[in-house]
């Protein structure tokens, strides 16, 4: 079992940043890939970025490209959101997941491991 907390959502403006953490605990932390996923009210949840357990690999949702960075710090089992340059329509409960590191982290489907969500609202 792996249990995931989100913190660091909240309000802010249009063209603002926030930075998303998820401190993981439980299993060791390095054997999965990580990733951050996003759902808007009435539209289904949508990977945002991910991240392979080692670290060496990234995707990232065409909507975000260029303005989000994810990264993790296994020495903390932390792993990271920068959201840079936010619009209204990044707003969105933002979900933590961790995935087995052998299993598709670009897909929903693979994690088997999720956060209660932290709400990110981007005033316009």
């Amino acid at each position: 079992q792996v249990q995931l907390v989100e913190s660091g959502g909240g309000l802010v403006q249009a063209g603002g940043s926030l930075r998303l953490s998820c401190a993981a605990s439980g299993r060791t932390f390095s054997l999965y890939n990580m990733g951050w996923f996003r759902q808007a009210p009435g539209k289904e949840r949508d990977v945002v970025a991910a991240i392979s357990y080692s670290g060496g690999s990234t995707y990232y949702g065409d909507s975000v490209k260029g303005r989000f960075t994810i990264s993790r710090d296994n020495a903390k089992n932390t792993v990271y959101l920068q959201m840079n340059s936010l619009k209204p329509e990044d707003t969105a409960v933002y979900y933590c997941a961790a995935a087995d590191y052998y299993r598709d982290y670009k897909r929903a489907g693979g994690y088997a491991y999720w956060g209660q969500g932290t709400q990110v609202t981007v005033s316009s």
